[in-house]
């Protein structure tokens, strides 16, 4: 298995392939560099996408999923990060907006769309930001317009470790698990410790 950023990316990887999504992992994208804003100093490093899933038998924006994970401990608050977006403020030790450029500048936005397209061959997808838990109401983040704007209407969507884990464990039977995630979960269900729902 290759090496993932973190935890909560390994949980996205398993809680697609139970789903029967096939994973790409740190699909690099960059604004082109005859666009009219590029900048060479500023959009010349890579910028990536965590996990993509691609699902032979579904269409529409189910068909591909894309994920963005934000493992923050203090969890997700879609009202701090959108305040902090629209007011340019620091978050993190950096412009709250350099974490959702692909939401917030055009330039990158494109760039995003035609990474996706290339390697899934549609420009219709599902934007998902995966977060260790949400602090608030996810509405806010999902329904936003120029978040939704930036990415053609895409649908957006915020998936939780504890919404993922709960799903994962529900189809994990004795048969041994194919990743080292879902062979660690199946060792909590088999010692009775189990995720609760709310």
């Amino acid at each position: 298995m290759a090496t993932k950023e973190d935890i909560l990316e390994q949980i996205v990887e398993e809680f697609l392939i139970h789903r029967g999504y096939f994973v790409q992992h740190n699909l690099k994208f960059l604004p082109r560099r005859d666009h009219p804003d590029f900048i060479s100093n500023k959009d010349s490093n890579h910028s990536d996408i965590d996990v993509i899933g691609f699902h032979p038998k579904l269409d529409g924006p189910e068909k591909v999923f894309v994920v963005s994970c934000k493992s923050w401990q203090s969890g997700f608050s879609p009202n701090t990060e959108i305040d902090a977006i629209n007011n340019d403020k620091t978050l993190r030790g950096r412009k709250a907006w350099q974490a959702f450029r692909e939401l917030t500048v055009p330039k990158w936005s494109e760039a995003f769309i035609k990474a996706v397209s290339d390697a899934t061959g549609t420009d219709v997808f599902t934007y998902v930001t995966a977060v260790s838990k949400v602090r608030g109401d996810r509405k806010v983040w999902e329904e936003h317009i120029p978040f939704r704007d930036a990415i053609n209407g895409n649908p957006i969507r915020i998936l939780t470790f504890k919404e993922m884990v709960l799903e994962i464990q529900g189809t994990l039977t004795t048969t041994l698990a194919a990743s080292e995630v879902g062979r660690i979960l199946q060792m909590f269900q088999t010692a009775g410790i189990h995720v609760k729902a709310d």
